[in-house]
């Protein structure tokens, strides 16, 4: 009895360790996938007017500076003071600057290696809520291919390393729920996110509160997480310090943003960003459901099954992560009403696991059974579409041969995931995210993904 005991326990901690082999095979796949298509002709394109100049200009500062002038903790734009966020990102672009010199490319390159670094992060999360690689790999591949990510994870603003550390923070949340040291990582993760984005973070931090309220509301009574927390903010709380020290005033652009937004809250008065000074557009409240619904094709098509599926589960920890995700943070940026569209990407990973999830529970049926026939109408929509926006470019001018082939990557792809799941192959899951990834990255070769 005890030889077998022993001969089980060794074969569990083989089987352990490869699991831990495949995972970690996998992060860096998906890894190395996610930095082709954030980095590839990324300094092709000049710098967006508004926030990507700001942001540039503010890091050429910090760069030039003598060492003595103490600008990398006081930064500045045109030379006048700049406290709208911590320069943590200015930092990096700064020394990229150093190392590359001063182009397009340095400048976006260290917020689209940040957020590259979300894809992999995903999978983690995936791994911790549902235990199944599969659901966690179709997550991530979701996540890496929706049109959005990639493009504003690109550009040289400050969302898409919000969304890498939002991600973390979310990892450390689910893992502390079984180890209360990991409740450290949450506090720094917020931290980080407050000094990249100033008010932002206390909109994702209401997520944490609001999900931990659900799952697991002995952890907001615990001593851990509120000291993880409030390490977490002694930086935040330091830099703000220091530059009401030095200046000797209150930072008057940040309250004028909380009180701004507030008062879009209370009353529906148009605002200013106050985060990274460009004006935004005031927009009915939902702007942002009609930027989903525009730039989440194909997976838009998948959409309302994935919503039964995870309301219909809403008493399993998984589910409660998506719907408050999805949610809370929606329902507040709802409200305010300075709206730009990169302010929805920290929804698009709570997207993408319960499509992840969704779809590989679709794709776990027998073989050869029918999908909902809406799935194959809309992918042939999608392909004849596709397929008009090739001609119709390969007709007008020899100078958009890019486009032309981009749309028929397109076509080609949703023409194959129509035909699969008209009969009920599995496959089409596969040949839809390998596709759209293709075709993702024809289209950041060429000159035209930033619009």
């Amino acid at each position: 009895m005890q030889e077998g005991s022993f001969v089980w326990t060794h074969l569990e901690k083989q089987h352990r360790v490869v699991e831990k082999k495949i995972d970690w095979l996998w992060l860096l796949v998906l890894l190395l996938a996610a930095v082709i298509l954030f980095t590839i002709n990324l300094g092709g394109l000049p710098l967006q007017n508004g926030d990507e100049t700001i942001v540039a200009q503010v890091a050429r500062e910090i760069w030039q500076a003598p060492a003595d002038s103490m600008r990398w903790l006081y930064p500045t734009l045109d030379g006048e003071p700049y406290h709208h966020t911590s320069p943590l990102i200015h930092w990096l672009i700064a020394g990229a600057y150093s190392l590359g010199g001063v182009n397009h490319w340095t400048t976006r390159l260290p917020g689209a290696i940040l957020t590259a670094i979300s894809v992999p992060l995903l999978y983690c999360i995936g791994r911790e809520i549902f235990r199944q690689r599969w659901v966690a790999i179709y997550s991530s591949l979701i996540y890496l291919t929706m049109l959005p990510v990639v493009c504003y994870g690109r550009l040289a603003i400050l969302n898409g390393p919000v969304v890498s550390f939002l991600i973390l923070m979310m990892w450390f949340v689910l893992r502390s729920r079984r180890d209360l040291r990991y409740c450290l990582g949450i506090g720094i993760s917020f931290g980080l996110i407050c000094l990249i984005q100033g008010i932002t973070g206390i909109y994702l931090g209401a997520i944490v509160l609001v999900f931990l309220y659900w799952d697991t509301p002995r952890l907001l009574t615990c001593y851990y997480f509120w000291m993880g927390i409030f390490i977490g903010c002694l930086p935040v709380l330091c830099w703000y310090g220091f530059e009401l020290f030095h200046y000797g005033y209150p930072l008057r652009l940040d309250i004028n943003m909380f009180s701004s937004d507030i008062k879009t809250i209370t009353n529906g008065t148009n605002g200013t960003n106050g985060t990274n000074g460009t004006n935004g557009n005031s927009e009915p409240p939902w702007y942002y459901l009609l930027e989903i619904c525009k730039w989440t094709w194909p997976w838009l098509i998948f959409l309302p099954q994935i919503i039964r599926i995870t309301w219909e589960n809403n008493n399993l920890s998984w589910a409660k992560l998506i719907i408050v995700w999805f949610g809370v943070y929606l329902f507040i940026i709802s409200l305010i009403s300075v709206k730009l569209p990169w302010y929805i990407l920290p929804i698009y990973p709570s997207l993408a696991l319960a499509l992840g999830f969704g779809l590989t529970e679709m794709s776990n049926v027998p073989l050869f059974s029918s999908y909902p026939r809406a799935w194959v109408t809309s992918l042939a929509i999608l392909a004849v579409v596709a397929s008009a926006g090739s001609i119709y470019f390969s007709w007008r001018t020899v100078d958009k041969v890019e486009l032309q082939i981009i749309f028929a990557a397109v076509a080609l792809t949703m023409t194959l995931a129509a035909i699969l799941l008209e009969r009920g192959d599995k496959q089409f899951l596969k040949i839809l995210i390998w596709g759209t990834y293709i075709s993702l990255f024809l289209f950041m070769r060429s000159n035209y993904w930033m619009w």
